[in-house]
């Protein structure tokens, strides 16, 4: 039986590089946060959706209009619920079809920044949660997206913490450049691979 595993972490923890690593070793990848992207430009009854909610001139010349669409979310817990509440069970539905095409692999990664904020990590049988020092993840999304220190801090303030993800997570990885993650993504294939969650 395939093994569904949950891939996530704050922004900036690194949990994408960990997610390419595990695609090396074979592993299929559905990265749930691109999908989502993919969906709200493409998916019509995502793009009605999200127009009916934030007003048809959020799609200029067809494309949606990411910075407007982030400048309202971000800072408005009311907004973003609701435009979570349009992406998440439409990238929900796209996963369990993308699992069903992959059968016969060991296992699959679901790789998402909000898996345990969305409620996905309900429906896999393992989930390993990135981690890093703030002051860290702060510094590799400023240096990644050329971005201040403020807007980082808003963007994190949008995500659960650490502390509160532990608590749920199966494994955690520690990626603050001391300690050997490579060493602990082979023991975890392996692991998976023998269908243990």
């Amino acid at each position: 039986m395939m093994l569904k595993v949950g891939l996530t972490g704050g922004i900036g923890s690194g949990k994408s590089i960990i997610s390419r690593v595990f695609g090396i070793l074979g592993a299929p990848v559905f990265n749930a946060d691109f999908e989502a992207k993919m969906l709200m430009e493409s998916e019509p009854g995502v793009r009605e959706k999200i127009r009916l909610e934030f007003g048809q001139d959020i799609y200029t010349s067809g494309r949606l209009d990411r910075k407007r669409l982030a400048s309202l979310v971000f800072g408005n817990q009311d907004l973003l619920a609701k435009l979570n509440g349009i992406v998440h069970p439409a990238v929900g539905e796209l996963f369990r079809k993308w699992v069903k095409s992959k059968e016969g692999v060991p296992y699959i990664i679901k790789e998402a920044a909000i898996l345990f904020e969305s409620g996905g990590y309900r429906e896999l049988d393992h989930v390993v949660l990135v981690s890093a020092p703030p002051g860290l993840r702060i510094s590799r999304v400023m240096e990644r997206d050329g971005v201040d220190r403020e807007s980082v801090e808003q963007r994190m303030a949008n995500q659960w913490p650490d502390e509160r993800k532990r608590e749920l997570a199966d494994t955690i990885l520690v990626n603050d450049g001391n300690n050997p993650v490579l060493q602990t993504l082979l023991k975890l294939d392996a692991k998976f691979r023998k269908g243990d969650a």
